[in-house]
Order: C-alpha cells, then structure tokens, then sequence
C-alpha cells in the first residue's frame, strides 16, 4: 500500500492499524519485531514514521492449523447462524488458550459446539473478535469465517458495537449519569494490570454510566463502552472512586462478599450482522452469584 499525504508522520504501526482493521495493533507490532513490514523494501521498526509515497508491504504468515483439543462443556449459545454465534460466557471461564492454558477455555467449548470458526485469530484465538475477563460474565461474538470477522472488527474499531454492562460497585454514586473520559495505558509499577494514565502511550477511553439502584455503601450502575480498552469499566470505575465489588485487583484486597470475581455482566449487545446487514440486539440474564448478590443487598438496605 502506498502512504498518502493525509498520512505523513503517523507510526506505521498506528497506521497499519487503521488500515487494516482485520488486524490488532499488538498482532501488527509483532510483525514489525519480526521483520515482516517493509517500507520501500527496507525492514522497519514500530516506531519509524512513515513519509508519504512510501510503499509498505505486510507479510502475513500464513495461518497456522489449529490443534487445539475441542472439549465438549456447557454452551449458554444466545444466537447462532452460518456466520456468528452469540455465547453468554459464564464467570471463571477464560476465553482463549494462553501458554500454560490450553484446555477448558471458552475457545475449546466453540471447536467442540460449532462446525467452523474464522482463521483470522490465528491458532489461539479462532473467531475471537473481542473478550471478556475471566471473571467476567456476559454476552460476546465469535465469528465462523474470516468475512464476519473482518466485518464485526471494522465495527468494533468504528465504535458502532453497542456493548451494555450491569455492575455492582463500592460506594454510592451521587450523580444519576455521567460519562468518564480519561485514558488507560500500562500501569507505570504493576505490568500486569491497566490504570489511567496522563502520558504518550496511553489510548482514549470513554465510558458512559447511569445509576439502576443504590444500596448506601453500593451501587448497581449501568455502563456502556464507548471505546473497548482492557479493563476498561473496572479502571474506570476504581478511577472515580467506585471499584467493582469483587475486583481484588483494582479494588481492595479485603472483600465483604464472598465472590468468585468482579461483579461484572455483559447484559447487552448490539450489532449489524455481517452477512444481513440488519441491526441485532442480544440481552443476557443477570447470572445467579449476580441476583442473590443484589438481593442480599436489597435486604440490608
């Protein structure tokens, strides 16, 4: 591809990124760290700036044969036809295989239930367009071919994914609404968990809440992702005060209840289908540890 003025200066991870959709910025910069991104035929780093003119290649390995060990488990499949299906993910389901993991994910239940999934994830992450935490329960897509995947990753990518989310959080919130719009990134001490940051690096995230019900020392509240950053409610939420209750990571390490996880549940979930173009919207069930929480709240209110 060749780069146009509008372009000069951008990242030529940033701007592959924006380029090729179907494609992570993280499954980009790998390419990059292997030397498979040319630039006028030269071997590039993440961070060289393209110029306009420049004639960028991608060499894109090709798919690698899934291997992984299809396992017959419990699927609560909301919707399915010949391009995705729907899944309401339990909490303490992960959903993809990682190194050290490759058995009782998400991921293996799909190759047992389903008869195909897209190749674009690669061999870990068959048909994964987007996840869910482990101890988070609630509605996702998957893609079955590689033109759903590319479709459904153009619209998260667009924002146009409508992605509703019910939490019990710590503290009461005064405000009924309100939008949080503050950027999250690496926390700068602990690699393995996300925080707001105010430095380069750092991408956009917006989330929109509500107030359902306070309980005095809780809220349930609605949120609504506008961006999908990793972990993006639980910081968020922590952020302005409010942790999920649960959240053992960005919350306090000293619970109340005696939960498995963050009492987090993607409730709604709304998108054009691929092959259709119709709009759809799906709506998952407050899972069981969810209702008995709130009633257990609604009783000591």
């Amino acid at each position: 591809m060749v780069v146009e003025q509008t372009d000069e200066g951008k990242r030529i991870d940033v701007f592959l990124a924006d380029k090729v959709p179907q494609h992570s910025r993280s499954y980009i910069q790998k390419l990059l760290k292997d030397g498979l991104v040319l630039a006028d035929n030269e071997k590039v780093k993440q961070n060289y700036r393209v110029r306009a003119g420049n004639i960028i290649d991608m060499n894109i390995p090709p798919p690698k044969e899934i291997s992984l060990e299809p396992q017959a488990m419990a699927l609560d499949i909301i919707y399915e036809d010949e391009d995705i299906v729907v899944v309401n993910k339990p909490q303490g389901m992960v959903v993809h295989p990682a190194p050290g993991n490759y058995s009782g994910t998400l991921v293996n239940a799909l190759l047992y239930a389903c008869s195909r999934l897209s190749g674009i994830g690669g061999a870990i992450r068959p048909g994964i367009v987007h996840r869910l935490d482990k101890d988070t329960s609630g509605l996702l897509v998957v893609a079955k071919n590689d033109r759903a995947h590319r479709h459904l990753s153009r619209q998260i990518k667009d924002r146009t994914v409508k992605r509703v989310y019910w939490c019990i959080v710590e503290n009461n919130i005064k405000e009924d609404s309100g939008v949080i719009k503050a950027p999250i990134g690496r926390h700068p001490v602990n690699r393995k968990k996300m925080a707001v940051v105010w430095r380069p690096g750092a991408r956009d995230a917006v989330t929109h809440f509500r107030v359902i019900e306070r309980f005095g020392k809780y809220t349930l509240v609605e949120a609504r992702l506008e961006t999908g950053r990793t972990h993006q409610i639980r910081v968020h939420m922590a952020y302005i005060g409010n942790p999920v209750v649960g959240d053992r990571t960005y919350g306090s390490n000293k619970q109340k209840f005696d939960l498995k996880g963050q009492a987090l549940h993607a409730r709604k979930l709304g998108l054009i289908h691929p092959a259709t173009e119709q709009y759809m919207e799906f709506e998952a069930p407050l899972p069981d540890y969810f209702e008995e929480l709130l009633s257990r709240m609604r009783k000591n209110c």
